[in-house]
Order: structure tokens, then sequence, then C-alpha cells
């Protein structure tokens, strides 16, 4: 760990502030895409004014603080500022609460798979993650998606090994580059499956996860 220990009493405020008891994460990292479709019902357009201003009505509502802990921000997010010209990160700090980032660039069918898939965005992570830090973040989010279908035998080893050792990678790099990477293999819902299949398919994702991060 010698090589990010600069970082290493950092990451620990990081990451005990933002396991604050009482209060949660904000998740504001809508893609482009996905926010345009919010904004369709309502007759918003999806332009960076309004996304902003979205962005910026979430960030400075009364009590916003109180429950909330850390707030992830999509990259153009992070490079915004309020009406008034102050910049998100240095607004959310201002409330106490940190400003994280999405850093992972979507999925990508896994070959040989029953449609898994793996996370893309490891390529150029480091330098990413050294300008999130410089613009304000203080933590990182990646995406990995796993799904179970019994009858198809899903997840497969192969997409819990293959993002197992993605989510690893990121969170190595993350630390290198002083944010406080949050490691969350996410198992779908969708499904027939069980409470119970779920339950154990969680663990042994979970199992793997620590195995191979321990690598």
């Amino acid at each position: 760990m010698a090589h990010w220990s600069k970082y290493s009493e950092e990451l620990i405020a990081t990451a005990k502030a933002i396991g604050t008891s009482g209060k949660g994460i904000l998740a504001a990292d809508e893609s482009t895409g996905t926010i345009g479709k919010r904004f369709a019902p309502i007759n918003v357009e999806n332009n960076e004014a309004n996304r902003r201003s979205y962005r910026e009505l979430l960030f400075t509502s009364e009590g916003f603080e109180q429950n909330i802990s850390g707030v992830i921000l999509f990259e153009e997010t992070l490079h915004q500022s309020t009406a008034d010209g102050k910049p998100f990160p240095t607004l959310l700090n201002e409330k106490g609460v940190l400003p994280g980032i999405k850093v992972d660039k979507g999925v990508t069918p896994i070959p040989g798979t029953e449609g898994e898939t793996s996370t893309q965005g490891l390529d150029g992570l480091l330098g990413r993650c050294q300008e999130y830090y410089k613009a304000g973040a203080r933590f990182a989010k990646w995406r990995a998606v796993l799904k179970i279908n019994k009858e198809l035998g899903l997840p497969s080893a192969l997409a819990i090994q293959e993002n197992a050792w993605g989510l690893a990678r990121y969170a190595a790099i993350c630390q290198e580059a002083g944010l406080a990477p949050i490691v969350e293999p996410e198992i779908l819902m969708d499904g027939t499956h069980t409470i119970e299949e779920a339950a154990a398919v969680t663990e042994k994702v979970s199992m793997c996860q620590y195995l191979t991060g321990r690598k």
C-alpha cells in the first residue's frame, strides 16, 4: 500500500464520513440519456443548462445536508457551478456533504455468456481519478451488474470473477488517486428467483469479491 499511503488517513476519514449514522448517499449521476427520460414527462428540454439547474435544485434544498453524507455526481456535474458561480463540489463541501463521482464507462457483453456483462473504464482510469480529485471529488462509484437466472445457471463463474477483478482494479486505482471506492457488485432483483436464492448468490459474489480484492 506504500504507493498510495499519502492518502490513507484521508481515505479512512472519507469512508467514516460516508457511513455517518442516519445519513445516506444521493445518486445524482444520471447519464445524459437517463435524465432526458425524466425530463420528458414534464416537457423539460434535456440540455446542459436544465441539467445544471436540476442538480442545483437538489443540492440547495433546505435540510439537504441533514440526511445526505455524500452525492455521486455525473462527470458533467462535477465541473458545473451554481447560478452565482460556486462550483458544485465547493457547495457540497460547505454543507458537510462529500462529492463523489461515477467513474465507469458502462457495461459490455462478455463473449460466451448468456447476455452477461462486465464493466468498462479501467483504461486511463488513474489519470481521470487524479483529475476528479483535483476537481473536488473524494469518493467514487463503479457499477458492476450481475443477474440471476437459475435455469441458465446465472450468474456464471466467469461473470462473477470478471466483475470481481474489475472492481478490485478500480478500487486499487481510486485509492492511489485519493478517492475512496464504493465496491458494490449489483445483483439485479429482476427475475423469478426467491429471496433465499438471491441471498445465496449475494454471499457467493461477496466472497469472490473479498478474495479477489486481497490478491
